[in-house]
């Protein structure tokens, strides 16, 4: 039996046509959690959330400080803000200092995700233009987790999935539509 539950997805420059892909491939019903942190304008708050949920048949929102992470919904780490996610299946916000020029910070959300989930989560890295992202998927190796890391030959930029390869030493390197399916099939 899968023990997956969790889908933390992390990209950044030329991302969000997969993002949106993904987000359009999931049925009403599905029950698994996706945790989205994409790098983003930090002072621009509105727009982007509206963007994801139209694309969207799940619940999709950013979430609040200290609030219970919810099966088959989509969360998008809000801008300027640090997402943890604690032991307790909750959320926690922080205006940190950046890691990796970006808050908020794939490898803070992966990295928490790991130890908080274990086995029950999956980290997946897209494509982006710095290395975020590439300690937070050897850190869901290392807790048991699965990675996967969108092709680099696919990847409108190459680095972060590259980075995140080399770092977690990962053998799931799949297309975009390899990652969606794989998604699918995980309930």
């Amino acid at each position: 039996m899968n023990e997956i539950k969790y889908i933390v997805i992390g990209g950044s420059a030329g991302s969000f046509k997969i993002i949106t892909e993904i987000l359009k491939s999931l049925p009403k019903q599905f029950p698994l959690t996706l945790i989205l942190v994409l790098h983003r304008l930090k002072h621009i708050k509105e727009g982007f959330t509206e963007a994801l949920r139209i694309k969207s048949q799940l619940p999709v929102s950013e979430p609040f400080d200290k609030e219970k992470i919810l099966a088959g919904h989509v969360y998008i780490a809000p801008a300027n803000y640090h997402l943890y996610i604690e032991p307790d299946k909750t959320f926690s916000l922080s205006a940190e200092e950046t890691v990796n020029h970006s808050r908020p910070s794939i490898d803070i959300t992966l990295s928490s995700a790991a130890f908080s989930l274990r086995n029950k989560m999956s980290g997946i890295i897209l494509s982006g233009a710095n290395n975020d992202g590439a300690e937070g998927l050897k850190d869901v190796v290392r807790y048991g987790g699965t990675a996967l890391v969108q092709d680099p030959e696919e990847a409108a930029v190459a680095t972060m999935p590259e980075s995140a390869i080399k770092l977690s030493e990962t053998e799931n390197i799949l297309s975009s539509q390899d990652i969606i399916s794989y998604i699918l099939n995980i309930p």
